[in-house]
């Protein structure tokens, strides 16, 4: 069965006033129908530059998508044009940003945010839009939706404020989500409940997750399949079990032996 999306020897460089960065070179990742994969590595491994291409959101300029492709269901998403990708684009693939302050709109309220992705992507009216919110927010896990969908973004936690980010992602139903360190900068309790609420979507709608991190300990608890980049390339990947418990690359035995953890003394 072919991968929903599939990457290969994806290519991507940076044109700067001084040289180029080659911030990717030659980066394969597939996930299938229904499969969460994990993505880590150390900052300036290629990994967000890679998930934010899937979308073509890297910059063009300085951008150069230098090689590679990248299909999704078949369809080459390099090759679309700009007015296509728009259809894909929070419709059949969603992404979650690691920073739901700066990704939100300040002055617009929750309601109207959430309600924008039905109107342009569903054809919703504005009425039905908003009506719709609240149930959006309740699957994301909000208490209080109603109240809550009429807060602005800073009269929210951060914790809430990426769980409006999640409800935006899913309100247009998409069959992949790209999490890009979903739970950077959040408390662990509001962490494992973000976890959760991944693992829960997953289980109730089937949904493929492309996730972004540099923590182990959350890809140990959601991913089924496991990306080592570093430098722009894969050095290692598989079974999530099988690169945790038999890593084949030194780098990969060098980021497990850098994670903490709990001793309990006899």
């Amino acid at each position: 069965m072919n991968p929903l999306l599939n990457i290969e020897n994806l290519r991507v460089d940076f044109q700067l006033a001084d040289g180029v960065v080659h911030a990717v070179r030659g980066i394969d990742i597939h996930v299938g129908a229904g499969e969460i994969v994990a993505v880590v590595g150390e900052s300036g491994s290629g990994k967000s530059a890679t998930a934010l291409s899937v979308l073509r959101l890297n910059p063009q300029p300085p951008c150069v998508y230098a090689g590679g492709s990248i299909e999704f269901d078949g369809r080459s998403l390099l090759d679309l044009e700009e007015r296509e990708l728009r259809t894909v684009r929070g419709n059949e693939i969603a992404m979650v940003f690691q920073d739901p302050m700066t990704s939100l709109n300040p002055v617009k309220r929750v309601d109207a945010q959430v309600a924008e992705v039905l109107r342009k992507h569903k054809g919703a009216s504005r009425t039905e839009a908003l009506a719709a919110v609240p149930e959006a927010l309740a699957e994301a896990g909000i208490d209080k939706p109603e109240q809550r969908a009429r807060k602005y973004p800073h009269e929210l936690s951060g914790g809430l404020r990426q769980r409006v980010m999640i409800a935006m992602a899913l309100v247009g139903r998409p069959r992949l989500l790209i999490a890009d360190e979903p739970t950077t900068a959040l408390d662990v309790t509001v962490q494992a409940r973000i976890l959760d609420l991944l693992a829960e979507l997953r289980a109730n709608h089937g949904m493929a997750i492309l996730l972004i991190t540099h923590d182990l300990g959350v890809v140990a608890e959601l991913a089924d399949r496991v990306v080592v980049c570093r430098d722009g390339v894969v050095v290692e990947s598989g079974a999530t079990e099988r690169v945790f418990e038999e890593p084949e690359d030194e780098y990969t035995r060098r980021l497990l032996a850098a994670t903490p953890r709990l001793e309990v003394s006899p």
